[in-house]
């Protein structure tokens, strides 16, 4: 069965700080390569950052120098290190795999507010 379990949000304070995990099972396998996604009210679904299979990175822009996506293939988890959090950082966040782009987990919710 495959599945894309994600954990580690919560409430959070301007300026701090999360991880995410997303745990993969089934015939997901996270050395081929994952991204993590976020949705705001109202707003698209918007990808956060990537990891190929051959380890490089990318990220969106609004978030380069404050989040880290890495992964561990022996645990099949990736994980979304987020520092310097900023209200509009506010969102569900979502792991996704490249080999099996139209499946989704339930997400994280991830609030940042004073």
């Amino acid at each position: 069965q495959v599945q894309l379990v994600e954990s580690g949000g919560g409430l959070v304070q301007p300026g701090g700080s999360l991880r995410l995990s997303c745990a993969a099972s089934g015939s997901i396998f996270v050395r081929y390569g994952m991204g993590w996604y976020r949705q705001a009210p109202g707003k698209q679904r918007e990808l956060v950052a990537r990891i190929t299979g051959g380890g490089s990175t990318n990220y969106a822009d609004s978030v380069k120098g404050r989040f880290t996506i890495s992964r561990d293939n022996a645990k099949n988890t990736i994980y979304l290190q987020m520092n310097s959090l900023q209200p509009e950082d506010t969102a569900v966040y979502y792991c996704n795999a490249a080999a099996l782009p139209t499946y989704w987990g339930q997400g994280t919710q991830v609030t940042v507010s004073s």
